[in-house]
């Protein structure tokens, strides 16, 4: 079985929708998507522009995912993902601990986890989870980035893709085959284009 490996910071919209069109591919393809944890506040500190004090609060959400992977594995991780995303980006609830509670009680996980959003003890966790994801496709991007580890060994690192809304059935198996040949392919570096519509929830 390939897998594809996918790194999320759960305030982003866009690799939301990517995660959710993911989950649609393992169900037509013989793929196995696993989830880690990144932080968009990292790249911040590589920009010169002063860091604003208020968005220290994004470090919450992945804190509270870092610690969930640390004890309860990639299992715990995988249930967190969706109920972070439906309520942050579906439901616009406020990044607070009353979110990281309800969240890990939807996923069926421990609360207590939630007090983890304000403890600094995981941040080199996601500091090296981070690095994992980044360093094969550049520190200068953000998320969402994919590993896609086929089924002969060969792995391809890449920014994207960057969807709106989340492609599901037929759409979803036809754009992982065109990313697949594309990141498989020796050379190729860049696809892009504008975006001309915001994050479409469905």
């Amino acid at each position: 079985m390939a897998t594809a490996d996918l790194w999320f910071d759960p305030i982003c919209p866009w690799t939301w929708l990517t995660s959710r069109w993911l989950i649609e591919v393992e169900q037509v393809r013989d793929v196995r998507v696993r989830f880690h944890v990144m932080c968009l506040q990292l790249l911040d500190e590589v920009d010169p522009a002063p860091i604003d004090p208020s968005r220290e609060k994004y470090w919450g959400p992945a804190r509270v995912s870092m610690a969930t992977e640390l004890s309860l594995g990639a299992a715990g991780l995988r249930a967190l993902y969706p109920a972070f995303g439906s309520l942050i980006h579906e439901e616009r609830a406020p990044l607070d601990r009353d979110l990281y509670a309800y969240a890990l009680s939807r996923a069926g996980l421990p609360h207590s986890l939630a007090n983890a959003a304000i403890s600094p003890y995981y941040d080199d966790a996601i500091r090296a989870s981070h690095a994992v994801g980044m360093t094969p496709v550049g520190g200068e991007i953000g998320c969402p980035v994919i590993h896609y580890n086929g089924v002969g060994g060969e792995m391809a690192a890449f920014f994207g893709p960057v969807v709106s809304p989340s492609p599901r059935g037929e759409a979803a198996d036809r754009l992982w085959d065109g990313i697949a040949i594309a990141a498989g392919t020796e050379g190729f570096f860049e696809l892009k284009r504008i975006r001309t519509r915001s994050p479409v929830f469905d």
